[in-house]
């Protein structure tokens, strides 16, 4: 057996001679693993000793020594739960499973959104969050010994660690290891400017110590003479969280403050106030860099005194006073910390569990119950799930594939036939887990199912997905209704001899928006074959052929537009620029069609001839009232009901339309142009403002 004497002394420090006894067994196991001088990635042994550092329960280091990934070379492989317990069991396989799983991507660095559902799912998905805990020591002995390995590497695994693991050391407060995870990774981040400020720091070091030696000792001597009972001790600065704070704030490094600090720890709350006072009354201080986050504590509950002074030699030097409650608090973090750093807001059901784990780090006692409020409330209510790519979704607990095909899209939920979870085919009621992998089958033509809806049956269980379900036969009805109203209408004109029709002046007399709204009326029975007897009969009908959503344009009335000096001119309205009241206009006269009225930014105004230009003449809109077309142009982000939507609020703008064209993309969006009939500019803008806030419609705009 190989000797462990200096590795027994850094375990088994602190725990019983039973608990010893197990420690002692487990480094037995790993040491029959064969040497292997050219192994540089992290051993079980190595990731105890980090851990050992904390004081974590016997378990989590147990569970660190067997989680050594050369145990798998060996050929008597053991039964860690048989040997050791379905905890410690249980704990080692959640972080094999940690160390083994690949999938963070460096694409992820651009999609804050991948990262945080990948730090979500590596927290939701271990059944023991000693295990994350496990995996972040793991990862940091994987920083330190990464010089050796290739480049490309070494700045994937810091990119990863950057993005994913000191977050969430830092949500799980373990702040030791979140600043040595940030400043290893950023070694090879950026190791240009890592280095720099490294140099500047040792350049600077002896100087640093001999004056905060120098303050600390003052201070220490001054709170004794006082009464104070206190400890004063010099606080490390971080590379990388030096780093942050120059860019953040457009610093160099001989400008930050907080290079030179302090830190006061006393036993009372009245005390970190009279040795504020103290050091206020024997070193200047600056005013404007006091705060008091005792009184005003800090969004994640931080609380301490802050106050910079600036000793004989004119150096400026942080101080921090808090109790030594304040102190633990700080340094292990407290519930709602990571939602202070990230920016996010806090969830009441992570506080509640970190704080158990905070618990659990700091008593030796293996609290089941602790464990058991963890596991209970982290990330309770979702699962993270896998695109065949490797996007990550996010989706409630008790999601289906059918919900993840919903999220995905909602064509691709309509056509979904079928899924696959890790390459096995499964029912679309199975409830699915996170990290698991899901793949969609679709065919062409497929339509949902009403058992989808069904809430007995299981099928979907996202509210989002149900409507879009709820949605897709609403508007099958409404096609339907349509269809039959269509050919309602065409009988109708048959038995009545009826050859051709005039469409609009239908729509008009109804008051609908639209021809489909009619015929959705028909077919609904709202219009009855009574009803549409009484209007085949009304007198002096205009004949015009049957279409559907296409009417011919509105007869202009001369009195529309005044011309200068002119009476009884004939007057049109240019195709090409569509002129409507409230456009500054131009008449152009014509050889044939008397005044042709443009719009003056028309781009064939534009491009005429000098000669040409002499034919322009001046020309007003009229004070009488009409209607007139303008074809407008919408984008939409899906095809999805962008006509009904649209249709809905040109309705309620009193806005008819005279033609529509709906165009598909591959991308499953959609470009509807559409010719409407308005009464000026006016109405115009707003009816485009309106369409342009339906969720869907990406922008609505005037065809020029």
């Amino acid at each position: 057996m190989k000797n462990h004497t200096s590795t027994d002394t850094l375990l088994l420090d602190g725990f019983s001679k039973t608990d010893q006894a197990h420690i002692g067994r487990a480094l037995g196991i790993v040491a029959k693993i064969p040497e292997d001088p050219d192994y540089f990635r992290p051993t079980g042994v190595q990731v105890a000793i980090i851990l050992a550092g904390f004081h974590v329960d016997l378990s989590t280091i147990l569970a660190a020594i067997l989680s050594d990934p050369r145990l798998d070379t060996l050929a008597d492989k053991p039964d860690i739960a048989q040997h050791f317990g379905e905890t410690v069991g249980n704990l080692v396989k959640d972080v094999n499973w940690l160390n083994k799983l690949a999938i963070y991507s460096p694409e992820m660095a651009n999609q804050p959104n991948q990262a945080e559902i990948l730090r979500r799912m590596l927290l939701s998905m271990t059944q023991d969050v000693r295990a994350v805990l496990i995996k972040l020591a793991y990862r940091v002995q994987r920083l330190r010994n990464l010089g050796r390995e290739a480049g490309e590497v070494r700045h994937f695994i810091a990119q990863e660690t950057l993005d994913i693991y000191a977050p969430i050391a830092n949500r799980l407060g373990v702040h030791h290891l979140k600043w040595e995870l940030e400043d290893l990774a950023f070694r090879f981040q950026e190791p240009e400017i890592y280095q720099n400020i490294a140099k500047l720091l040792v350049d600077s070091r002896v100087q640093r110590e001999q004056c905060i030696q120098g303050f600390a000792s003052q201070l220490q001597e001054a709170l004794s003479i006082e009464g104070f009972a206190a400890e004063v001790n010099g606080r490390p600065k971080h590379i990388y969280s030096i780093w942050r704070k120059m860019e953040r704030k457009n610093l160099e490094i001989e400008e930050l403050h907080d290079l030179l600090a302090v830190r006061v720890i006393v036993d009372s709350l009245p005390a970190c106030y009279g040795v504020l006072g103290l050091v206020h009354s024997l070193w200047r201080y600056i005013p404007k860099e006091f705060d008091d986050y005792i009184a005003n504590p800090k969004a994640n509950g931080y609380q301490s005194l802050h106050t910079v002074i600036v000793d004989a030699g004119g150096n400026r030097i942080e101080v921090q006073i808090r109790t030594r409650e304040m102190h633990d608090f700080a340094e292990l973090g407290v519930a709602a910390h990571w939602s202070y750093k990230e920016g996010l807001h806090p969830n009441p059901a992570i506080e509640k569990s970190i704080a158990a784990l905070r618990r659990m780090l700091v008593d030796r006692e293996n609290d089941e119950a602790l464990m058991a409020d963890f596991t209970s409330n982290l990330f309770y209510d979702r699962v993270y799930v896998l695109t065949p790519a490797g996007k990550l979704i996010d989706l409630i607990k008790g999601a289906t594939p059918l919900d993840f095909a919903y999220a995905i899209h909602s064509e691709i939920g309509h056509r979904c036939r079928g899924a696959k979870v890790n390459g096995r085919i499964v029912p679309l009621t199975y409830p699915l887990k996170s990290g698991d992998q899901v793949e969609i089958l679709t065919a062409k033509d497929a339509e949902p199912n009403h058992n989808w809806i069904d809430p007995n049956l299981g099928y979907l269980k996202s509210s989002r997905a149900i409507s879009r379900v709820k949605s897709w036969f609403k508007n099958r009805q409404q096609a339907q209704n349509i269809a039959a109203g269509k050919a309602i209408l065409d009988k109708e004109c048959q038995r009545m001899g009826i050859k051709t029709l005039n469409t609009a002046e239908m729509i008009r007399h109804f008051k609908l928006p639209d021809a489909d709204r009619l015929y959705e009326a028909i077919g609904r029975s709202d219009i009855n074959i009574r009803q549409l007897t009484g209007f085949f009969k009304l007198p002096e009908q205009d004949s015009q052929p049957l279409l559907v959503l296409k009417t011919t344009r509105p007869k202009i009335s001369q009195s529309a537009v005044s011309v200068s000096g002119i009476d009884n001119v004939l007057t049109s309205f240019a195709s090409c620029c569509t002129p409507v009241p409230g456009d500054d206009i131009v008449g152009y006269i014509s050889m044939k069609k008397g005044i042709t009225v443009h719009q003056k930014h028309c781009k064939n105004i534009l491009r005429l001839s000098a000669e040409k230009q002499n034919r322009l003449i001046p020309v007003n809109w009229g004070e009488q009232k009409t209607s007139y077309s303008v074809p407008v142009i919408i984008n939409a982000n899906s095809a999805h009901n962008v006509l009904s939507d649209v249709s809905q609020v040109l309705a309620q703008s009193r806005v008819h339309i005279l033609s529509a064209n709906l165009d598909t993309h591959p991308d499953f969006s959609a470009t509807l142009n559409l010719t409407l009939l308005v009464e000026n500019t006016d109405q115009l803008s707003q009816v485009l403002s309106k369409i342009s806030c339906i969720p869907n419609i990406a922008d609505a705009m005037r065809k020029t």
